[in-house]
């Protein structure tokens, strides 16, 4: 798939790794300037560098918390000073839990807050920002990243399932909010991908749940887990010039898993 975004400035957050680095790339490959932000500062530097070698494009790193009001502004200040605008937000930074795949009974607080502060609070902190020079430009495009998860609950997933589900109604109350200055609001809610975190639950040999792999991809009419640029290509169409009239919407891209009851009773 290819779009024109030539002229287009983008931040994508988490962008060091997995989906992020794909969207990334993505956007890269259809000539937008790319602001990669993430934490991890190593992998953003050679995922920055990859990406201006491959496509010749104008892509910078910011290090950026999406839990950490000031570093964002940081952020947004830094790029409406070098390059005078902001077209496109896509708000994929998130994390989950390995190590507590529990009941909510037994599910610490302490990593309740921090799944919330990054998938929920992260999204509306970047979102808030990134928004206000958006609106005096009337135009804009973001993207959040959610999950199906928040739109079917997923067992032993419950802070994962509750952020999600939030992300998915801030995307509709943002695209209500900012659609008469001219910005348009999605959603992306992917199934299972083939991501580092899913090789260290499911698809690797050695994963945490390698023998609910089979169980897990049995509730899947396609039988396997998206590629990571399955996502990218869904955001791309979502900030494309040719999806004008698209807000508010969330697009589910899981190979038909929330689609109905795959297993005959």
């Amino acid at each position: 798939m290819r779009v024109d975004l030539e002229g287009k400035v983008a931040m994508v957050t988490g962008a060091a790794q997995g989906i992020g680095k794909s969207i990334a790339c993505k956007l890269a490959q259809n000539s937008a300037t790319v602001i990669l932000t993430d934490i991890d500062d190593s992998r953003l530097q050679q995922t920055t560098e990859e990406l201006n070698c491959r496509f010749s494009s104008h892509c910078q790193l910011l290090r950026m918390d999406v839990t950490k009001p000031e570093e964002i502004e940081a952020s947004i200040n830094r790029i409406l000073t070098d390059f005078g605008k902001l077209d496109i937000l896509v708000n994929n930074a998130g994390v989950n839990t390995l190590d507590h795949r529990v009941n909510i009974d037994q599910f610490p607080h302490s990593e309740w807050q921090r799944i919330l502060d990054v998938d929920l609070t992260g999204v509306f902190n970047v979102s808030r920002l990134a928004s206000r020079p958006m609106i005096k430009q009337k135009e804009g495009r973001i993207v959040n990243i959610a999950s199906i998860a928040g739109l079917v609950p997923l067992r032993l997933q419950c802070v994962f399932t509750a952020a999600k589900a939030g992300v998915i109604n801030l995307t509709k109350s943002m695209a209500i909010e900012l659609g008469s200055s001219g910005i348009l609001v999605n959603g992306v809610a992917p199934g299972s991908v083939l991501t580092e975190g899913t090789k260290k639950l499911f698809y690797s040999s050695d994963a945490k749940f390698h023998e609910s792999q089979k169980s897990l991809l049995s509730h899947i009419p396609l039988g396997r887990p998206a590629e990571i640029e399955e996502i990218a290509h869904t955001v791309l169409f979502l900030v494309a010039p040719e999806s004008s009239y698209v807000n508010g919407h969330i697009l589910v891209v899981d190979g038909g898993w929330t689609a109905g009851y795959l297993r005959e009773f």
